[in-house]
């Protein structure tokens, strides 16, 4: 199957551009950090949250993204892992409700 041409916003039917509409209200609300953070840890960040979210387009656009950015395989394979690791100690200590040390607490 042939992949679709991209479609220009003011050529897009109305159902089209309510979804554009939705993706560029969303980024437009998130915060501009262009000076506190480089691209390729930006990628990695939003590869993570891709990956614990599960979100295979997202995963699929910010691997290249990232990939472009510099991310090696190593560092891809990397990230997986510590993000996997992250997100399985995180459920295990909220199921089991361990509470927060003392010295974390602000």
């Amino acid at each position: 199957m042939p992949t679709p041409a991209p479609i220009e916003y003011k050529d897009a039917p109305p159902a089209v551009r309510a979804a554009f509409g939705n993706v560029i209200y969303r980024k437009s609300s998130i915060p501009d950090l262009r000076c506190a953070l480089d691209p390729l840890t930006k990628e990695i960040v939003y590869l993570a949250v891709s990956v614990t979210n599960g979100c295979a387009n997202c995963i699929a656009g910010h691997t290249v993204t990232a990939r472009k950015a510099g991310t090696s395989e190593a560092m891809f394979g990397e990230l997986v892992a510590v993000t996997g690791m992250a997100n399985e100690t995180s459920r295990l200590a909220n199921g089991y409700r361990v509470p927060v040390d003392a010295m974390f607490e602000t």
